[in-house]
């Protein structure tokens, strides 16, 4: 087996893996390999909405936005009742201050704050996206543009990580540190040694061994995240002594198009759509839940479908979102002249539908011309992980840490708390960067 030596080694090259990667070989001594599982499959981060959340930023400034990572932070653990990691959300609420500012203004990456992006649980505009709303795709090609420019990097793509390298930890008797990794390449074993290993490989939604084992009650949602979320990291981790923290929660939508498994804009419910379930009852205010927690509204539901309707205004305000692009592509919105014409082709009594649109207190009425789509409950990705502490080591019951080893992204515990509902906007993408951009800066400096 061939063995090579570098300073760092990442296992996945998504979100946390290339900041990590980009933070460390901002020291051009520091040498970094980064193997990545395809990126022709693509990482959660590729898949995303590629929302940035942060708090304090320029450009919430020049919209007039006060807020803060500390008021960030504050909102997540409002909204995941998760108080014993909050010193963990905010490290990477701080984070996603400095990063965002260095992605758009060091690496010209277009961003605007999105003021049209309003989310359940975010009491000021803080997610920062592209102005034509690209998605995560073109964002994860800029960071990895910027990563393999760079002349002590070597980032090997289609070179899945089968196992982490250890050995017995002479200050710890019994424990086991991490001196690297095995990756494959071209079919041939690869042995790469070296001073720090990050694990920042996607979670585990797409093993169903192990989706039944940690969040059997989800049932068998619709999967719209990507094939390479194999949670391999769990076998690596466990020996290692990883305590696996709110394994059931994930990052779950109750807006994936039923029959097409695209999504439509969260946006949609603060516009004024309206959900109703195939009996035409309004089961559920829209604005009460997030995508994550209308999942769970929408599973109960008869069928575990709903049909969302919405009127030309909301379609107006929500258009510019690349998911309603790829709705609209894929042929999974519908229009109807009024409400009787949308009683005609959902077989759904006009009655039921008039009672049901009548507005909540305070909301305007749906009016005119409608769009309409039948929508199920998805999982895209977990948010279960293992234990973390804010500098990315692993923490094992004892409160001792792995020497070598550092985790992020999939593998590590996100920002939901215990359950799906607590999960906020912007949250998966901001724990993976947060987390590679301190992991790689406490590399960079040897620590």
């Amino acid at each position: 087996m061939e063995v090579i030596e570098v300073d760092v080694a990442v296992a996945g090259g998504g979100a946390c893996g290339v900041m990590a990667a980009l933070r460390a070989s901002e020291d051009p001594d520091v040498v970094v390999a980064v193997f990545e599982k395809s990126t022709r499959e693509g990482c959660n981060a590729d898949v995303s909405s590629g929302s940035l959340a942060a708090g304090g930023t320029r450009w919430q400034r020049e919209a007039g936005i006060e807020d803060s990572p500390e008021r960030h932070c504050d909102d997540i653990i409002a909204s995941s009742g998760d108080e014993a990691l909050r010193d963990l959300v905010l490290a990477w609420c701080l984070a996603a201050r400095e990063y965002v500012h260095w992605i758009g203004d060091t690496l010209g990456y277009p961003l605007e704050v999105g003021v049209d992006m309003p989310r359940k649980g975010m009491s000021v505009p803080r997610l920062h996206a592209d102005p034509e709303r690209r998605g995560g795709g073109p964002l994860m090609s800029c960071l990895r543009a910027e990563l393999v420019s760079r002349d002590n990097v070597a980032f090997v793509d289609e070179a899945p990580v089968r196992r982490l390298l250890t050995e017995p930890d002479p200050e710890r008797p019994g424990d086991e540190r991490v001196v690297g990794l095995v990756a494959e390449q071209n079919g041939e074993l690869v042995e790469v040694r070296a001073a720090t290993t990050v694990v920042a490989t996607d979670g585990f939604a797409n093993n169903p061994e192990l989706m039944r084992r940690f969040a059997a009650s989800l049932g068998t949602p619709f999967y719209g995240g990507v094939s390479t979320s194999t949670g391999d990291s769990v076998a690596w981790l466990e020996p290692l002594g990883a305590q696996w923290t709110h394994m059931e929660a994930c990052l779950r939508h109750g807006q994936v198009t039923l029959g097409h498994g695209t999504r439509v804009n969260p946006a949609l419910p603060w516009a004024g759509a309206v959900l109703v379930n195939t009996d035409g009852e309004r089961f559920v205010d829209e604005q009460a839940h997030g995508y994550s927690g209308l999942a769970a509204q929408i599973q109960a539901q008869p069928g575990e479908r709903a049909l969302m309707l919405w009127d030309e205004q909301a379609m107006a305000e929500t258009i510019t979102s690349e998911m309603m692009r790829d709705s609209l592509a894929a042929g999974a919105i519908r229009e109807a002249e009024d409400l009787a014409d949308l009683a005609r082709q959902t077989g759904i009594p006009l009655a039921r539908l008039e009672e049901s649109v009548r507005p909540i207190e305070g909301r305007r009425a749906q009016s005119g011309r409608l769009h309409h789509t039948w929508v199920t409950h998805g999982v895209l990705t977990t948010q279960g992980g293992a234990l973390v502490d804010p500098r990315g080591r692993l923490v094992r019951a004892d409160g001792s840490t792995v020497v070598g080893l550092r985790v992020g992204g999939g593998s590590a515990v996100g920002t939901a708390g215990p359950r799906s509902e607590g999960y906020s906007s912007g949250g998966g993408l901001m724990a993976a960067m947060g987390a590679g951009w301190i992991i790689g800066a406490e590399v960079a400096k040897g620590a």
